[in-house]
């Protein structure tokens, strides 16, 4: 069974390292090496023309960033806002082929972690062509926990929107 927390000192717990958020009363997990950093909730530059779940654009450190609400692309309502809601960059690369970009995430209740075994994932039987980022699930002590791809968050005319093509030099 997945371990919900942190270890205490001096105990190594196998297995992949994920953070945990909310999404509604479900419990979903991100892997952490996709992480970069948790923040704080914060205010954004708008994005005219944008689907209504990208919250805007902020700057990390001198880089602009687009985030996007995750709750608000699932649920279709914002993410409450809360002590616990952050804001999670990630490395964003939807292909091998591609350089990774950041993306921010808003998440709710992002505030824990879970260890578990990568194998421990199970294939969830479901398939969603709009939400191709749902994951395998995990049987935990609280419930089922989700596991997000975020290689699959945008699909490719959200990508375009946020992430233009660089010019080519001539």
């Amino acid at each position: 069974m997945a371990e919900v927390g942190r270890p205490s000192p001096g105990r190594r717990s196998p297995g992949q390292l994920f953070l945990l958020f909310s999404m509604g009363s479900d419990r979903y997990a991100l892997d952490v090496h996709e992480v970069v950093e948790v923040l704080p909730l914060r205010r954004f530059k708008q994005i005219p023309a944008a689907p209504g779940w990208v919250a805007g654009l902020f700057v990390f450190r001198g880089t602009p960033v687009p985030v996007i609400d995750l709750t608000a692309q699932a649920l279709g309502r914002p993410a409450q806002v809360r002590t616990s809601t952050r804001l999670v960059v990630v490395h964003y690369q939807p292909r091998a082929d591609q350089p990774a970009r950041l993306l921010g995430l808003i998440l709710e209740q992002a505030s824990d972690t879970l260890r578990s075994p990568i194998e421990a994932f199970v294939d969830s039987g479901v398939s969603l062509p709009d939400a191709r980022y749902l994951g395998p699930v995990l049987k935990s002590a609280q419930g089922l926990v989700q596991w997000v791809r975020v290689a699959d968050l945008l699909d490719e005319s959200v990508r375009e929107l946020l992430y233009a093509a660089p010019e080519a030099n001539q």
